[in-house]
């Protein structure tokens, strides 16, 4: 097999398993590992994929800061936020988490019915100053200033004495295999104790963010109770995700 048959090939694996295991390529195709390294390695210095110990995953995408992600597809997140509000019903708890696409969500939070909202995100407790019914809890802790949110133990305890109905959860990448991933190890956590606590676990996400691999796990995908994903261009296929089980639906 030809270097380029090769590098596509373990382009095609990548796509459709979510990581390569060199090793395992290797039996498979009765090529040498340092073969397969050696591949790995100029397709990550493409920008193709990202090279992990034993194998490789796909690129997880960049991820700008909180201000610049507010511009960014925001009529596809407003469109994301109108359905997930569809979602609340009177007197429940619901949890928000930080995001620009939540951001967006807690501005179209219904106005006709009393309900609280908790979050860990300072950003998003301020979008809901003037909201008229909504009771705001505000959780503490170390401030990760990259997403806006609370992290740490002091965080963790607060959420601990919560059982929020609904969570709706922001992630920077969901996959068929992997779940839902982000990029901060102690975000990661967080969110995870934040689903834990709840009833059900819904995310809000562009469909740039499919198929998608960040660094950190935050669950797997029998864990998510439901998907709204907003299609920007043409609409993206969800099959490998409805074939495990997931509620997924295009907005």
């Amino acid at each position: 097999m030809m270097t380029t048959e090769r590098k596509a090939v373990l382009i095609e694996r990548l796509k459709a398993e979510g990581r390569i295991v060199a090793k395992a390529f290797a039996e498979e195709f009765q090529l040498s590992e340092d073969t397969i390294r050696r591949d790995l390695r100029e397709l990550a210095a493409e920008g193709l994929l990202r090279r992990v110990h034993g194998g490789a995953l796909p690129v997880a995408p960049d991820l700008p800061d909180l201000g610049a992600r507010r511009a960014i597809a925001a009529d596809v997140k407003m469109r994301l936020a109108r359905k997930a509000a569809e979602l609340i019903q009177p007197g429940q708890l619901i949890f928000l988490d930080g995001g620009s696409t939540n951001a967006a969500l807690a501005r179209a939070l219904p106005k006709s019915c009393a309900f609280t909202v908790a979050t860990h995100s300072p950003t998003i407790a301020a979008e809901l100053e003037d909201h008229p019914t909504a009771d705001v809890v505000l959780i503490g802790g170390r401030l990760y200033k990259h997403s806006m949110v609370a992290t740490g133990a002091l965080a963790a305890e607060q959420i601990d004495a919560l059982r929020p109905d609904l969570f709706f959860l922001g992630v920077t990448g969901l996959h068929p295999r992997h779940g839902l991933t982000t990029g901060d190890a102690e975000e990661a956590a967080i969110k995870r104790r934040i689903a834990g606590q709840s009833a059900e676990t819904w995310t809000l996400l562009t469909s740039a963010k499919l198929d998608a691999v960040s660094p950190w796990r935050v669950l797997p995908l029998e864990s998510l109770t439901g998907a709204l994903v907003g299609a920007e261009d043409a609409a993206p296929d969800l099959s490998d995700y409805r074939a495990h089980g997931l509620k997924i639906e295009i907005v």
